[in-house]
C-alpha cells in the first residue's frame, strides 16, 4: 500500500477552516462520527503544514494532531528553517512544494501524508499533488475568518466522491438552529 496525500479539515458551513486571527475554538462545540479520528490517527504517517499552524499551534498540547491519538514526523514549510524548534517530531524545511510532499511521503513510510493549512493545501492543489480530500463540515457559521480555498480569479476544482456509485451527487445537510450552553454562541430568539 502506498501513502496518499491527503488534505484533511474542519470546515464551517460558510467556508472557513479558522476563525479570524487562525482562531480555532468554534471547533470545541462540535463533534465527529465514532472512529473518524482514531481512523484518521491510524492512518496518518506524517504531516506537511504551513508556519502559520506552526506559530500558531505548535508546543500547545491541546491542539496536538487529532487530539494527541497520533505521533510521527510533521514537516513545517517555511522561508524560515534555522529557526529553534523545540518538538523533536517537528521539523521545519525550506523547499518546493513538490519536495516538501515527497519528504514528507518518503516519512510516512506508506500512510498516508495529511496537509494541514489552506495555503499549503492550495499549493499542492495548483501542482496535482493532492490524491483526497477529507472535509468534515461542521454545523457553524463563522462569518469571518480563513477560507479553506481561496483562489483569486476564482477558477473552479472539481471532486469527485471517493466512496460513492454517483461521484457527482451533492452532500445533502439538514440543519436547524442549535441552542448551545457555551458562551458567545447565538441563542434562537422567541416567536
Amino acid at each position: 500500500m502506498t501513502g496518499k496525500v491527503v488534505w484533511h479539515f474542519t470546515m464551517s458551513l460558510d467556508g472557513f477552516i479558522a476563525g479570524p486571527g487562525h482562531d480555532m475554538d468554534w471547533l470545541e462545540d462540535v463533534s465527529f462520527a465514532p472512529g473518524v479520528v482514531d481512523e484518521t490517527a491510524a492512518s496518518t504517517g506524517a504531516i506537511l503544514a504551513g508556519r502559520r499552524w506552526y506559530d500558531e499551534f505548535a508546543g500547545r498540547p491541546e491542539a496536538a494532531p487529532y487530539g494527541g491519538r497520533w505521533s510521527g514526523p510533521i514537516f513545517v514549510l517555511t522561508h524560515r528553517p534555522e529557526d529553534q524548534v523545540k518538538d523533536p517530531s517537528i521539523r521545519l524545511i525550506e523547499s518546493r512544494i513538490a519536495d516538501a510532499v515527497n519528504t514528507a511521503l518518503a516519512a510516512a513510510e506508506n500512510k498516508n501524508v495529511e496537509i494541514f493549512g489552506a495555503d499549503i493545501g492550495r499549493q499542492c492543489l495548483d501542482r496535482g499533488l493532492i490524491d483526497e480530500l477529507h472535509v468534515h463540515v461542521a454545523p457553524v457559521m463563522l462569518g469571518d475568518g480563513v477560507r479553506a480555498f481561496n483562489r483569486p480569479g476564482g477558477q473552479r476544482v472539481h471532486w469527485a466522491h471517493a466512496d460513492s456509485e454517483n461521484p457527482t451527487r451533492t452532500v445533502d445537510l439538514r440543519l436547524r438552529p442549535a441552542r448551545l450552553r457555551s458562551s458567545g454562541h447565538a441563542k434562537r430568539s422567541g416567536r
